[in-house]
């Protein structure tokens, strides 16, 4: 395989060379075959060549190289999430690892003897994408600024789905007038503001980013409820329940287990713990080094095998609730948002980022359509915890109607 990538590539050079077009190197035409989709067709999920460098740099550098050298507009695609769509859904992603494993096995090994989310490593992902501007979200997102994956069941609007997201969580919780709500990953503090006005909790919210703190501090002004720049890892006290959305992506496998311990310590005898995260349709201890790289630094996707493995010793799994095909749609949503409102950004943010967030908002859509991604909410009770547990679905059709 090896060296028919190195000879494509040279075939590729001596061509430029020469003034002719330059053919598209056999591995490449191989993947576009099994994916549906051509270079330089005229199906909207077509990618068009501008740049030829494009061949070499996705044969040398795999899924990185395809991001960048879209990035650098080498190539365009009128519907990038239907392009994203068929790729992994004939799994291309995994031939294209192949092509780069000295390079995967590299990241594997760092992973191994080094823990990436570790506490002093915790507040890199915070730095890098979630501080990027709170105008950026807030354009995006809808008014509770939830940056998780809305609920569609009964909603027509983003606003709607994520309220009723909102709204879901605390039901599940069975969340009580005066219960004390610990929120791990409060982000810009949308749960907490949910679940102190409609419910009556007292909430500490923790996040590693600033930008966040100050926003949701603002945001939850006179109600009850604390907004700390923390890591999970510092907690203390005791809580009648406890949420994390969106935040496990960032814990990491190595971290799965004292994850649980940490929040079996915080959870009184009688709470509960809803969990909230995006899976991965296999486990993998690899990362798609594109995404790594621009947008989530040092995150991680569990299978449900490894969720399950870390739970089971500290909790039982009340529930799980898989609705992981209303990822696409929020995605979606949320690149419309993104797209009226860039007048507002460009000045900010210019045009290479808006390249990487059509990127990186498009590939996650085409994730989740293509089965490959999930959403999960687990519902979670201490062992010694008496009372049943009953799973909440609200307004769940009939299969026979």
């Amino acid at each position: 395989m090896k060296s028919m990538l190195l000879a494509a590539a040279k075939h590729s050079a001596r061509s430029d060379s020469a003034g002719l077009r330059p053919a598209v190197p056999p591995a490449l035409q191989t993947l576009a075959a099994a994916a549906g989709f051509r270079f330089n067709g005229d199906a909207p999920w077509d990618i068009r060549v501008v740049d030829e460098r494009v061949y070499q740099r996705v044969l040398m550098k795999g899924s990185l190289g395809f991001g960048e050298s879209y990035m650098e507009g080498w190539w365009e695609c009128e519907c990038l999430d239907q392009l994203f769509h068929r790729l992994l859904s004939a799994d291309v992603d995994q031939a294209i690892a192949r092509w780069t494993r000295l390079r995967a096995f590299a990241e594997a090994l760092r992973r191994a003897l080094f823990n990436p989310q570790s506490s002093q490593r915790a507040y890199v992902v915070a730095e890098r994408h979630y501080d990027l501007g709170n105008d950026l979200f807030e354009t995006m997102l809808d008014s509770t600024l939830s940056y998780s994956c809305a609920y569609w069941q009964r909603a027509a609007t983003l606003e709607e789905a994520q309220r009723d997201k909102l709204d879901l969580i605390c039901r599940k919780l069975d969340l009580q007038d005066g219960e004390r709500l610990l929120d791990i990953g409060c982000g810009w503090g949308g749960l907490a503001q949910h679940a102190a006005r409609n419910y009556g909790a007292k909430v500490l919210g923790i996040t590693v980013s600033k930008e966040q703190q100050a926003l949701a501090r603002a945001r939850c002004a006179g109600l009850p409820v604390r907004i700390e720049l923390m890591d999970y890892r510092d907690l203390g006290g005791q809580f009648d329940k406890v949420v994390s959305v969106g935040m496990f992506e960032h814990v990491g496998v190595r971290n799965y287990a004292p994850f649980f311990a940490i929040a079996d310590r915080l959870l009184k005898d009688q709470g509960l713990f809803l969990l909230h995260t995006i899976g991965s349709y296999r486990p993998t201890r690899q990362v798609d080094p594109w995404i790594n790289k621009y947008v989530f630094p040092n995150g991680q996707l569990p299978s449900a095998a490894q969720i399950a493995a870390s739970v089971e010793k500290h909790f039982l799994i009340e529930d799980w609730h898989s609705f992981g095909a209303d990822y696409d749609r929020t995605l979606m949503a949320w690149w419309e948002n993104f797209q009226a409102g860039w007048p507002r950004l460009e000045a900010r943010y210019g045009a290479r980022f808006y390249r990487m967030w059509q990127y990186y908002l498009m590939s996650c859509a085409g994730f989740f359509r293509a089965r490959q991604g999930q959403l999960w909410q687990l519902v979670l009770a201490k062992r010694g915890r008496s009372a049943g547990y009953r799973s909440i679905r609200p307004d769940t059709p009939c299969a026979l109607s």
